[in-house]
Formats: structure tokens, sequence, C-alpha cells
């Protein structure tokens, strides 16, 4: 699935209503073999056109048969620190907007920010994570579609979030710790093997998997761009 941008879509347009307006002022010039006549025509229909469909969509756009609005969602991408959540969440959350669906992503470190007295025992992580449920079930009944991205370590804070949401999916980004770490830009993992940093998951605390999520994918030789993808496909069951 390709993405197209919207420049291409614009020059696309140009083209072809260029190419349309070509072939009418070729044809009359055809018949009528004078050039004035031919480009008043085309220059005619360009205008007239305009207006046309300007007037055809807006007419269009009032109109409610035949259209279908997404059903709300919440898509909870979980995993290790350094897996690639907060990159692909932003992405996935970029082509549900670019359909035109209402979308927002909840993040977890931004959501931290806000709460930044929050602890990482199990019991405050769990609390954190269903606190931030609540907030996407509001959200979902709103008809906002929620792309969520959390560690969200524990299956209970999980099936929590899956509980009070109508729509929920879970993606697991089953990205091994040794690959995470490789890829960890703030130094958590080496802080966690010091003691610096305490129970971060892959280090000092298991990550405890779902055999039930809805999608699991290693992004060890997976791109941004092909993991957003794939949830977008599995996605696809709540527009179509």
């Amino acid at each position: 699935m390709h993405k197209e941008t919207k420049l291409r879509s614009i020059v696309k347009t140009v083209s072809w209503r260029f190419l349309a307006t070509a072939t009418t002022v070729s044809l009359v010039l055809i018949f009528t073999g004078e050039v004035t006549i031919a480009v008043t025509v085309g220059a005619f229909e360009i205008v007239a056109k305009l207006i046309i469909y300007f007037l055809h969509e807006r007419f269009w756009g009032r109109i409610h048969w035949g259209k279908r609005e997404a059903r709300p969602f919440v898509v909870w991408i979980t995993g290790l620190s350094g897996c690639g959540k907060t990159s692909i969440a932003q992405e996935v959350a970029e082509m549900l907007r670019g359909k035109g669906i209402k979308t927002d992503h909840l993040d977890g470190r931004t959501i931290r920010e806000l709460f930044p007295e929050t602890g990482f025992s199990k019991e405050e992580v769990n609390e954190h994570i269903k606190r931030v449920g609540y907030l996407a079930q509001r959200l979902e009944k709103s008809g906002v579609c929620v792309v969520a991205s959390f560690i969200s370590p524990y299956r209970e804070s999980r099936d929590f979030v899956r509980r009070v949401c109508d729509n929920f999916m879970e993606v697991h980004l089953a990205t091994p710790a040794e690959v995470c770490e490789q890829r960890d830009t703030r130094d958590l993992y080496r802080r966690a093997r010091r003691g610096i940093v305490k129970n971060l998951p892959g280090v000092d605390v298991a990550y405890e998997e779902n055999p039930e999520a809805e999608l699991v994918l290693d992004t060890t030789d997976i791109g941004i761009q092909e993991s957003a993808e794939r949830i977008i496909l599995l996605l696809r069951q709540f527009w179509q």
C-alpha cells in the first residue's frame, strides 16, 4: 500500500485538466479551422467546468447517502522501549487522518510529562495505564479513533483497557530486548543495568505477552512504513 502525497494529487489533477482542455481545443480547431474560436472555447470550458465542479461538490457534500463513517476504535501499540512504538503510532495516526478519520495519538512519553509524580512500580504503572485507558475510552465514545503507544508491560492493565473500550485492537511490537537496546538513544538500558533506572521492562521487569493480541510484529527487520501499513490493514474493518 502506497501513500500518495498531496503534491502528487495536485499535479495529477492539473495535468488531467490541461489534457482534457487541450483535447477540446484540438477538436474545435479541427472542425472549425479557427484558432481564436478554439482557444475561446477552451478558456470557456475551463471556467465553466470549475464552476460546475464546485457546485457539484457542494451538492454532494449535503447528501448523506452512500457515506460511511469510520467506527471509532482504540489501537493499543505496546512493546519494549526502543521497539518503535512512537514512530509507528505517529505514522498510523497520520495515515488515518489522511483518510479523513478523526484521530488522536496518546503516547507514553508525553502523557508521563503530565503526571511526573507517577512511579514505575507494577502497581503505579498499572494504575497509570488504566487512567490512560479511561481517557482513550472517553475519546472513543466521542467518535475519535485513538492510537496509543505505551510500553504497558503488564497484561492486567492492558486487559482493563480492552474491557472498557468498545473496539480495542492490541498490537504487540515483539522486538527482542537486545535489538531494542541497540536502538536505545536515551541510554535507558545501560542505566537500568547499572541500577540507575529502576523497573525497566526487558532488563529487570518481564514483559507479559498476550497470546490473543490482534497483531504481533517484530520490527527487527520491518521498517516504520511497513509496520504502519500492516496496522492499517488490521484497522480497515472499522471503515469498510
